[in-house]
């Protein structure tokens, strides 16, 4: 199966019985990419962010579900590897979707309806993620007309993140290409830097002017009138509107809300958790201090400190101009 974007390769994809991924921890500097011919293989990929992105989860996992159904076609089994993946990462809703999808269809219809329910969900994303970007570009022209914008997205958002085209990141390409984008800031996304790594590595791949900054030169560079609009992605949107993204998100919706800026998260629906009231019952995923304390095994902060490393942040609704996501509606 292939829904391959010509400018860019597949963050994930089914071959030969297994789930292939791009390592996105090697990037800029390889392009490298790994075969999990097991659940374990893909429960270690999805916790060291080889493979991230709530849309991208999504797909890994149905495709662990399909994964775990080839391997042995026995309920019990595939049920433990379902609970396995879920557990992996528990802020983004996207990877509990998507294994609740694929077990469903195993049930009913074994491995193959599994592998199919899989398919199906790479498929939808990639037409989900297109109409995102037309509905983000509408949304922009009838606010902006044609003038060319400054633009300031946060983390990664792009094909990386998904299965193909991008949810904020496709809202900007679609701009680019309708030819009114003047440029993008890019902010680097500490600590993992998936903005300096991977935005911008997509950005050059696609031929579109940017620059890199760090998190902290957001204000000034809104405070110059360097900025147009702000567009991020989410992890999880509550029912009342609350989104959890990337940490960092929150600081950069207070600021556009000071400065004026129009802020907006472009989302699939099937980032809406509707089960969820508000954002303060989304659990935020804490991950490894070290993180925080390394960069590139280096040692940063004295040994004698620690380091809090929350993923994620909650930004209230009414803090959010507009929420990006498909006219078209999404199983």
């Amino acid at each position: 199966m292939s829904l391959s974007d010509s400018a860019l390769p597949l963050a994930i994809e089914w071959r030969s019985n297994q789930i292939r991924l791009l390592d996105q921890t090697a990037l800029p500097a390889t392009l490298h990419f790994i075969d999990c011919a097991a659940v374990d293989d893909l429960c270690r990929a999805i916790m060291s962010l080889a493979v991230r992105g709530a849309p991208a989860l999504g797909a890994a996992g149905a495709y662990g579900v399909a994964l775990a159904a080839v391997l042995s076609d026995d309920l019990d089994r595939v049920r433990d590897a379902a609970r396995q993946i879920s557990a992996t990462r528990p802020t983004a809703v996207n990877l509990g979707w998507g294994v609740r999808r694929a077990l469903d269809a195993y049930q009913c219809a074994g491995a193959t309806g599994a592998l199919q329910c899989a398919h199906e969900i790479a498929a939808q994303d990639v037409a989900a993620n297109h109409e995102i970007g037309r509905v983000g570009r509408d949304w922009l022209h009838a606010n902006f007309g044609e003038r060319p914008l400054n633009m300031l997205t946060h983390c990664n958002t792009g094909a990386l993140a998904t299965v193909g085209y991008g949810t904020a990141l496709g809202v900007i390409r679609s701009r680019a290409e309708a030819g009114g984008l003047a440029h993008v800031w890019v902010d680097e996304t500490r600590p993992l830097l998936q903005g300096a790594r991977l935005t911008a590595w997509e950005l050059a791949q696609l031929a579109i002017p940017h620059a890199v900054v760090v998190d902290n030169a957001a204000a000034s560079l809104m405070a110059m009138g360097f900025v147009d609009v702000v567009i991020v992605g989410a992890d999880r949107v509550a029912a009342n509107g609350d989104v959890a993204n990337k940490i960092g998100t929150y600081a950069l919706a207070v600021l556009a809300k000071y400065h004026g800026i129009p802020f907006l998260v472009a989302a699939p629906l099937s980032t809406i958790d509707s089960a969820t009231a508000t954002g303060a019952d989304i659990e935020i995923e804490e991950r490894d201090q070290l993180e925080v304390a390394e960069v590139y095994g280096n040692r940063v902060i004295p040994i004698e400190s620690r380091a809090f490393n929350p993923a994620f942040d909650l930004t209230p609704a009414a803090l959010v101009t507009a929420l990006i996501c498909p006219a078209n509606r999404e199983s």
